[in-house]
């Protein structure tokens, strides 16, 4: 049994010891020799997966070249499903879409999906960033605030279980974050409702020569695919599959940052699904209205009829600063990376390669194993290029693509940083601004600073309430005390 497991040992070698050679990364073995058996069959293993055949082309037009944007001649702003329907221009059934979405949730035909990759090392949290204490006041993380919304989705919508929910982690924080489902009894919600999967990995690569870089003498250096690599991971994890079985046809994206996401909403979903003449019900997205000319969000443009997301760094400044008659932007759609995706779409975009999304460069520094003598080398400057996918690159693979506006008090705060904008301090005045708007709504008082912002801490349960309307009726004080935190 050994020796058969040696003679194989050997072979699994030398078989990627030519895939590496006929690429020039053989250096990737070049410390074999010296690794455990268990080390050295896990570098094989990793290496025998990799598309290293596809490795010339990406170091030709990732590496040796750097891709520039080229904006197209014809770009527009991209038509967009207005928040307010009283004026003539803006008109649209919004009733109707929620009575589609409502349907189709009722019907169990849509999912949550959560990308959840990354760490809370920005925030001074060590762990998975899902597992933040987002609460404003009550501290809960934020995968127990989406837990609640599917929870309330079941009570307000579905009336069986709760809509199922997929969660993309990272192989850093995958083990992690599954255990902290675990512990926390997955939030009250159904264990077989709850989908986790890794996203895939990129070698990280040279900067100068495009070689892999070596992170150990047994293990390559690698970083996540982006969340663009969703579609792929959805389908080699299994997780369309299970959809399939399910009979789920939507899924409801959104990333792990953001506390005030409608997980699911049927609006946006009656909207995607049978918006007719503009949409196909393949991928569709929210949009907020930038709040100055240079905020750093996507934008939503039109190019020979599609619609696409042109990052804020390649639209020229001043298209940005352009406005119409009415003073308002004209490139006033910003991408808050919230969509709605057919499952039939993620299939096809995974395993049909007319389709593949194309890669996005990063220059970093990255620690790694000088390939000559085996020490680590921690560069002072970028030496590495770090290759990941964008999801809103998919659009323009869709035949139609509905975007509807939506209130950023209302569904965006984002935590990405400790401090400043989109932070752990803006997300909890967000939460109470929209907190005392639906409590206002209802009649209850709630007290202002000078500045006209509230006077006090506050925060709503989705188990409490999806959206204002649903506050009525509910046990409520009356008023709201200067300086208090409450939780409803």
């Amino acid at each position: 049994m050994g020796a058969t497991g040696n003679v194989g040992g050997e072979a699994s070698f030398n078989a990627v010891s030519r895939r590496l050679e006929a690429v020039g990364q053989e250096h990737v073995l070049r410390f074999s020799d010296g690794l455990s058996e268990e080390r050295r069959q896990a570098l094989l293993e990793y290496l025998a997966a990799l598309d290293l055949e596809g490795l010339p082309r990406l170091v030709e037009e990732y590496v040796k070249k750097k891709p520039r944007f080229e904006l197209p001649a014809d770009v527009r702003p991209a038509p967009y499903y207005r928040l307010d329907t009283s004026s003539p221009e803006g008109k649209w059934d919004r009733a109707g879409a929620r009575a589609r979405g409502a349907e189709l949730l009722r019907a169990g035909k849509v999912a949550a999906f959560t990308v959840a990759g990354g760490q809370g090392s920005r925030l001074g949290y060590e762990g998975p960033k899902g597992c933040y204490p987002a609460g404003a006041v009550s501290k809960k993380p934020l995968f127990e605030i989406f837990a609640e919304g599917l929870l309330a989705a079941k009570e307000k919508f579905t009336g069986k279980a709760p809509p199922p929910w997929y969660i993309m982690t990272s192989p850093l924080n995958h083990a992690a974050t599954v255990a902290f489902f675990e512990e926390r009894r997955f939030f009250g919600l159904p264990r077989e409702g709850v989908v986790f999967f890794p996203q895939g990995v990129m070698p990280t690569l040279d900067i100068r020569t495009g070689k892999m870089l070596m992170a150990s003498k047994w293990e390559v250096a690698t970083n996540p695919d982006g969340h663009g690599g969703a579609f792929k991971a959805l389908w080699t994890s299994g997780s369309i599959a299970d959809m399939k079985r399910r009979g789920v046809e939507h899924l409801s994206y959104f990333q792990v940052d953001n506390p005030l996401v409608r997980v699911v909403d049927p609006v946006f979903i009656g909207l995607h699904a049978g918006a007719g003449g503009q949409s196909s019900g393949e991928m569709s997205s929210k949009m907020i209205p930038k709040a100055y000319p240079d905020e750093k969000l996507g934008l939503f443009c039109g190019v020979d009829g599609r619609v696409v997301v042109i990052e804020y760094s390649d639209l020229p400044r001043e298209m940005q600063h352009q406005r119409l008659e009415n003073g308002t932007l004209r490139f006033l759609s910003g991408s808050i990376a919230v969509h709605m995706l057919g499952v039939e779409f993620v299939e096809r975009v995974s395993t049909e390669r007319a389709l593949e999304l194309p890669y996005h460069r990063a220059e970093k520094k990255v620690a790694c194993v000088d390939p000559g003598t085996g020490e680590m080398v921690n560069p002072s400057e970028d030496n590495a290029v770090k290759l990941e996918r964008f999801v809103f690159d998919a659009l323009p693979l869709c035949a139609r693509s509905a975007v509807l506006e939506t209130d950023r008090a209302e569904e965006f705060a984002p935590i990405k940083s400790a401090t400043g904008v989109d932070s752990v301090e803006s997300c909890r005045e967000i939460q109470t601004e929209r907190a005392a708007r639906w409590l206002r709504a209802v009649g209850v008082s709630v007290p202002v600073q000078a500045d006209g912002k509230p006077d006090c801490v506050l925060e709503v349960s989705p188990r409490t309430a999806l959206e204002a309307e649903d506050l009525k009726g509910r046990n409520l004080p009356r008023v709201i005390e200067k300086g208090a935190a409450i939780a409803l």
